[in-house]
């Protein structure tokens, strides 16, 4: 591939899924980039809207041979976004709210070089078994998951005991559809040419 891959994120679980495709990259983050969105989006127009505009952040910071990937995960139910929980009480809230239903999460993903860009949402439906106050406490207490949409990491012990079913892809919940991300680079950026 004639670009450096640039991943624009301080989530671990997307350096792994990114790593899992054998392509070296190299993080940059900035800070403080707003991750607001017009209330009048809904579903995974949210995400795709705001790895968008985290790219815009970034481009004038490029360098000609650089792809920029930006990404935005939210966790969708009952049309209404359940953002990442700002204490134990929130988290705790989300989880029974997410229990016995099944839900959505979306991730938009941004492609972004000095002339081209391309991005998607994916979608993935992931139905949860009804989870009891104890298991509910027991993951909050010990996995502490203030720093994820919906208040759960799927590839943790809540996932293992709790996710009745995933229809689409399972690192689209973690954060990362990389399937779709590899396809994307290959149809638009000669990946393997």
């Amino acid at each position: 591939m004639n670009y450096k891959l640039i991943l624009a994120s301080n989530s671990p679980r997307r350096r792994e899924l990114l790593a899992g495709l054998d392509l070296s990259f190299e993080v940059r983050v900035l800070p403080g980039i707003d991750e607001s969105y017009p209330k009048s989006l809904i579903g995974g127009d949210i995400p795709l809207f705001i790895a968008k505009e985290k790219a815009m952040a970034y481009v004038s910071k490029l360098a000609a041979d650089e792809l920029l990937i930006t990404a935005d995960t939210i966790v969708w139910l009952d049309g209404q976004v359940l953002e990442k929980p700002s204490d134990e009480q929130e988290a705790c809230r989300m989880l029974r709210q997410l229990s016995g239903k099944t839900h959505q999460v979306y991730t938009g993903v941004c492609l972004t070089t000095v002339d081209k860009q391309v991005a998607f949402s994916c979608c993935t439906d992931v139905t949860f078994a009804k989870l009891t106050d104890e298991e509910i406490n027991h993951y909050v207490s010990r996995y502490r998951p203030f720093d994820k949409a919906g208040s759960y990491g799927v590839q943790e012990w809540i996932g293992y005991v709790g996710v009745e079913s995933i229809h689409g892809s399972f690192y689209n919940v973690m954060g990362l559809p990389v399937q779709r991300l590899y396809q994307a680079l290959k149809q638009n950026f000669n990946l393997n040419e």
